[in-house]
């Protein structure tokens, strides 16, 4: 079939010429029982004027024998006429009938629809595109119209024509959120089939429509969101990526392009002081990339100072107080040459120096930002031969003195549970001299250990023992035992 317009070839089944756009109007087959019954009456109409002309005939041979009956001869020409006009009446009258009941066919949308419906039940497949044809010039944009003619090209195996038309339906305006579905439902399967899940995203993200995207999301692949907006900042930026879906993302701080070879998402991203550009984009589970997106940061952070500490890295042979002398708050600190975290011991007041070599750390710790590290290392060997074990036995002898525990081990009834004394740190106290001091720890029959409050104080150099106390103004004190 040729379009009318510019003479192009139409395919079969199309509605539309290719080449020029011209609308191709398809007139539907007659109806055989109306072409029958038209036969029917011509074929009656043809035999009977055939009978009038024999009949006309006979009549002439009786006329020319009967020479004087002239007026019989003109009655007989005056009837041949009537029966010829009354034939040609019938046959006009028979082909009004039939493209009355043609035109009122063609124009009806019930008939069209119960005749496509009955061709797609006999299989005859190429009619019912035909008749669905019609059905939709008669009521355009009918989407469940749109629905039956894309099934019937579906029975057809032309995908092209299915495909096509689930595309008009998902842009229609008055489709509902149930017709949107089918059709949305009908191309993606068309799509998964071919393994082609670059064009179901592109599908379902063009859809714009919350419900559709939401149906699909394991299909599709979206940008990953920042969770900060590019910028300039003054603080660590804690920087999270999202994507919608199940997936993993890929990200560059440098400006690079991310590839699979680039750092995973998984955490969030610590930007510290600095200038990034961070690119990322997400790869969903059936491998469909989304578009890479970037965001620049801009970070100038004021750097946190030291804390100033009072005694001097070193040797020391007589015990002091190590203290921080700046801002203490937020101070951590660490004995081991670890750098030090919210995990490290905070300071609160003047540390005594250990015994030993110990190495200190302190940091300044604010809004997850660790600031710059003073280090000091201590060595304190006191000039004694009096041990800190020695002075915890002075403490459990004592105890043992005083009926308190039975022995050094410090049990006291039948339930397994115990009193310690154990060393913890040196200091001089009130400029008297330097002393041991040594805390009552309470151990449970679980092993769990409580310090009592209870504290002495031994003598580093003589092991004489006094018990220790703090005055009204938290100064430690020394009492004489009885």
């Amino acid at each position: 079939m040729n379009c009318p317009n510019c003479g192009a070839e139409i395919k079969r089944g199309s509605l539309y010429c290719e080449h020029c756009g011209e609308d191709i109007h398809i007139v539907p087959d007659f109806d055989p029982e109306v072409e029958f019954s038209l036969e029917e009456t011509i074929s009656g109409i043809v035999e009977e004027i055939n009978q009038g002309e024999e009949g006309e005939e006979k009549k002439e041979g009786t006329k020319e024998k009967n020479i004087k009956s002239g007026r019989s001869k003109r009655k007989g020409k005056k009837s041949w006429i009537l029966v010829g006009a009354g034939s040609v009446l019938a046959v006009l009258a028979a082909a009004a009938a039939f493209w009355i009941v043609w035109l009122y066919r063609y124009n009806s949308l019930e008939y069209q629809v119960d005749m496509a419906r009955r061709c797609v039940d006999n299989g005859q497949y190429e009619n019912a595109v035909n008749y669905y044809s019609r059905a939709l010039e008669l009521k355009e944009g009918d989407i469940e119209l749109q629905f039956a003619l894309a099934e019937t090209y579906f029975l057809m195996n032309n995908k092209i024509e299915y495909e096509y038309l689930l595309r008009n339906i998902t842009g229609s305006q008055n489709a509902t959120t149930q017709q949107l579905e089918r059709a949305y439902g009908g191309l993606v399967s068309i799509y998964k089939a071919r393994g082609d899940y670059q064009t179901i995203n592109d599908l379902i993200l063009s859809s714009n429509n919350n419900t559709i995207i939401s149906a699909y999301q394991s299909y599709i692949a979206t940008e990953p969101e920042f969770s900060i907006p590019g910028g300039y900042y003054n603080t660590i930026l804690p920087l999270k990526l999202t994507a919608f879906g199940t997936g993993k993302i890929y990200y560059t701080l440098d400006g690079s392009e991310p590839d699979e070879n680039s750092p995973q998402y998984t955490a969030p991203i610590i930007l510290e002081s600095g200038d990034y550009v961070v690119k990322a984009y997400f790869v969903n589970d059936n491998g469909v990339t989304s578009e890479c997106v970037e965001c620049e940061y801009h970070i100038d952070i004021e750097e946190i100072p030291a804390p100033e500490v009072s005694a001097v890295s070193g040797e020391y042979n007589f015990p002091i107080y190590i203290e921080v002398l700046s801002d203490d708050e937020d101070v951590y600190y660490t004995t081991d040459g670890s750098a030090p975290t919210y995990s490290s011991t905070p300071y609160t007041g003047p540390i005594p120096m250990p015994l030993g070599k110990t190495v200190f750390k302190f940091a300044k710790i604010e809004e997850g930002r660790t600031g710059n590290v003073t280090e000091r290392t201590y060595q304190l060997i006191m000039n004694t031969e009096f041990t800190p074990q020695q002075a915890e036995s002075v403490v459990a002898d004592y105890a043992v003195s005083i009926g308190k525990i039975f022995d050094e081990a410090g049990y006291f009834n039948e339930t397994n549970a115990r009193y310690l004394y154990q060393y913890q740190y040196v200091t001089n106290i009130d400029q008297i001299d330097d002393f041991y001091v040594i805390s009552e720890i309470y151990q449970d029959p679980d092993g769990v250990l409580t310090k009592t409050g209870s504290h002495f104080a031994v003598n580093a150099y003589t092991g004489e023992l006094f018990k220790l106390q703090r005055d009204t103004n938290n100064k430690l004190i020394l009492a004489k035992i009885e």
